[in-house]
């Protein structure tokens, strides 16, 4: 205990350390700030301040990076777009018409590599085969689809 109160900066290296290693395996990002609160009093005790100063300094800074730097990390770890799976990512790619479509008389289609049987967006629209058409929306088994191109320019 008396080599801790002789070398309060290695001291709270080591802390800072431990509680680095403890955030590795919590994935929370609050050991990270008790982490950086500690560096901050290793800097106290490097400039000579008493040890009661340094735990009030590593408490305000703890408290201050938990309110006020942990929220904007969070944030940033979890934005990034929405994984879309199943039908719902089909939604705006591009087909091709293997077949005639009207909403009378469902066609097929080609999204990505399966085949889809799809109607017209607009229910008065004939699409012609070979047209290219973007996916508007899967309503269960049945793609919706608008015109993009007749698929005869070339």
């Amino acid at each position: 205990m008396n080599w801790i109160g002789q070398h309060m900066w290695q001291s709270w290296l080591i802390a800072a350390g431990v509680l680095t290693i403890v955030e590795i395996f919590s994935l929370d990002f609050v050991f990270l700030m008790f982490a950086v609160a500690a560096l901050v009093a290793m800097l106290a005790a490097l400039i000579g301040l008493p040890v009661l100063v340094q735990v009030i300094v590593a408490m305000i800074s703890a408290l201050a990076l938990l309110a006020l730097l942990r929220p904007s990390l969070l944030r940033a770890l979890h934005r990034g777009p929405d994984l879309l799976v199943g039908p719902a990512a089909l939604v705006g790619r591009r087909a091709h018409a293997l077949s005639a479509l009207s909403a009378t008389a469902p066609g097929r289609v080609k999204i990505g590599g399966d085949e889809w049987t799809a109607i017209p967006e607009t229910p008065e629209v004939l699409i012609p085969a070979q047209a290219t058409l973007e996916v508007v929306a899967i309503d269960g088994a049945m793609a919706v689809v608008r015109q993009v191109s007749t698929g005869n320019e070339d």
